[in-house]
């Protein structure tokens, strides 16, 4: 491999794990574009030990090595939004992977301006939704920045030649990459893991209980329910039986109490933007908790037609986000609407957790329910409501069917001419 000719990338910023595909890349872009190579590592949860990403790069003389702890900003900035949205891409996937790329996105640009670099790079393949995300985030925030992206230029296809590649190169393998590593390609944040490819990319396969990291199975979950409370100001969760928390520590004892009773499981297959299906299984334990919790805050907090839209409009935000769309002006519209909703969803829910499912067992607002007892009871109202008055609302709502069904009363019965076969 020859540095590209003219090639005018001076400095470019990478996406790195420090994981051999980018560690390859961050050799491969040094032989190749013959440029200075910056390094950023987010820390958004994944529970991995970032310092060894710092040693590797130092080892190849990277000057400018950027590892940073994100999972606050993560948290409150992109998941609380999404979930006041009550997102679900094609009904099921709670959206941990495509919620977590803005924000790499967002500060690799910042990271490029701050260090005068004139390109970026990840290690997204050209199959997947990932390139797509990464890209449409950087190119909304830094319109004329390069973006290099080495699974669609180079010749490395395949697990040997990366092996090979690093040989060659003195880049260490981890051993167990080395002798081929999982059975399947594996993505945390603070939201979720995700698995997907290997002995997965067969659809009829259950995954082994092995595979499974942060939740128990239902069957192996406590025998015994546990009882949490969750206190929301404007739709946002603030508190946990009473204790306020940060956002990131609300999602993560989420987590961790979702994980024990085998909660937040699932195994689908998903429309790829780029056109094929995939098969991904999702651990999301908190995230199904918080999902259950704001839907049923919601339920006494907001008008029912206020409801309905964002029902509505929830699919589409969910393909957005999906898609890469977040730093959209559609995207942004649609918040907007979807915060301002969120004005009065202030109170408290309880939920019963209990092997793998989350049961919403109380919900109360002291300043914005609109459930009013004295309307909806079934004993004596004193007058709060007038049954009466259901009579008229009914009968104009069945105007239109009562005046087709005169008409077709007064043409009789519909005997249409069969057509013959000649």
């Amino acid at each position: 491999m020859t540095k590209k000719a003219h090639s005018r990338v001076r400095k470019v910023v990478l996406a790195y794990s420090g994981g051999l595909d980018t560690s390859v890349i961050l050799k491969w872009l040094q032989d190749v574009y013959g440029c200075e190579v910056v390094t950023f590592t987010a820390d958004i949860g994944q529970g991995e030990e970032l310092e060894p990403a710092r040693r590797k790069a130092r080892r190849f003389g990277i000057e400018q090595i950027f590892v940073e702890d994100l999972k606050e900003e993560f948290v409150r900035d992109f998941v609380f939004p999404m979930f006041r949205a009550n997102a679900l891409y094609e009904g099921e996937y709670l959206l941990g992977t495509s919620i977590a790329r803005p924000l790499i996105a967002q500060r690799l640009v910042e990271i490029a301006r701050k260090t005068g670099a004139d390109a970026i790079a990840h290690g997204a393949t050209g199959k997947g939704n990932d390139q797509v995300r990464f890209e449409l985030g950087a190119y909304a925030l830094m319109p004329d920045v390069k973006i290099i992206a080495p699974w669609r230029e180079w010749d490395l296809t395949s697990r040997e030649k990366l092996l090979r590649y690093a040989d060659e190169h003195g880049i260490p393998v981890d051993f167990k990459k080395r002798k081929g590593g999982a059975p399947y390609s594996m993505d945390a944040n603070l939201l979720h893991i995700s698995y997907e490819g290997g002995v997965l990319e067969d659809p009829d396969y259950e995954p082994e209980e092995s595979m499974w990291r942060i939740t128990v199975s239902p069957e192996k979950a406590p025998n015994r329910p546990e009882y949490v409370q969750l206190t929301y100001e404007q739709g946002d969760i603030v508190a946990l039986d009473g204790k306020r928390m940060t956002p990131a520590t609300v999602l993560a004892t989420l987590n961790r109490l979702g994980g024990k009773h085998g909660i937040g499981r699932l195994d689908m297959v998903e429309n790829r933007y780029v056109g094929m299906k995939s098969r991904g299984c999702y651990e999301t334990p908190g995230g199904t908790i918080m999902l259950k919790a704001h839907r049923a805050m919601e339920s006494i907090t907001l008008d029912r037609e206020v409801l309905a839209l964002k029902d509505d409009l929830m699919p589409r935000y969910a393909r957005l986000v999906y898609s890469g769309y977040w730093f959209s002006p559609e995207r942004r519209l649609l918040q907007t609407l979807i915060d301002e909703s969120q004005r009065p969803v202030n109170g408290t829910v309880r939920l019963k957790l209990y092997k793998g499912t989350v049961m919403t067992v109380g919900r109360a607002s002291q300043t914005d329910s609109l459930f009013d007892p004295a309307i909806v009871t079934f004993e004596e109202d004193y007058g709060a409501y007038n049954q009466a008055d259901a009579g008229g609302f009914i009968k104009l709502n069945a105007l239109r069917m009562r005046i087709a069904a005169q008409r077709r009363k007064a043409n009789g019965p519909a005997n249409p001419k069969r057509r013959t076969r000649r």
